[in-house]
């Protein structure tokens, strides 16, 4: 059981690192792409959409986990555990999905994964609101990744371009999200270096 934190605790802990911005920023990279590829990607086959949407989740994962202590939590202290569960959760479906194709696959697999970080990231973005300068784009990242795992079953049985499609909608839909939380942690970082 964690102990109580003092309000000292509680300060150190959420004190992100100034380099935050790069595991956010290449998030948004990841998922960007991903969601490029669904696009433009005519009639992909079951084989490619299984390695083509597991990497993109396997990165993602890799990257929450990378980003956890720079969040300023740490991994042994909650919130960092249940981060770095949503972490596990999505690299492990990616590892999934590129060792196992099927539509069937992709849609229940990926559903998991995105929908235990959609979670996790909602909860800790309520929780952490106005202690954290990620509370607000946690909590629409989870909306986004809570409702891409709502809706991607229903499209099983329209076949790979259809899951390609709604999984790629959320990519880019965070992607964007992401992209604007990164830069603006970016100016942040750089404005207070400038200062003495």
């Amino acid at each position: 059981m964690n102990p109580p934190l003092t309000r000292a605790d509680t300060a150190a802990e959420t004190a992100h690192q100034a380099d935050l911005w790069k595991p956010v920023l290449l998030r948004a990279l990841a998922g960007l792409a991903f969601g490029a590829l669904t696009i433009f990607w005519p009639s992909p086959s079951v084989q490619l959409m299984g390695w083509a949407g597991g990497l993109y989740l396997l990165a993602t994962g890799l990257l929450v986990l990378w980003g956890i202590p720079k969040t300023g939590y740490m991994r042994d202290r909650m919130p960092g555990k249940i981060f770095a569960a949503a972490g596990a959760a999505l690299t492990g479906a990616g590892v999934a999905l590129v060792l196992l194709h099927g539509d069937r696959v992709f849609g229940s697999v990926a559903a998991l994964g995105v929908g235990v970080a959609g979670a996790v990231e909602l909860y800790c973005g309520i929780r952490y609101r106005g202690r954290h300068g990620l509370a607000r784009d946690w909590i629409a990242s989870g909306i986004i990744g809570l409702g891409t795992a709502a809706i991607l079953p229903f499209f099983i049985s329209l076949g790979a371009h259809a899951l390609l499609g709604v999984a790629g909608g959320g990519a880019i839909i965070s992607g964007v999200l992401w992209v604007l939380s990164g830069l603006t942690l970016r100016h942040d970082a750089r404005d207070a270096a400038r200062k003495p």
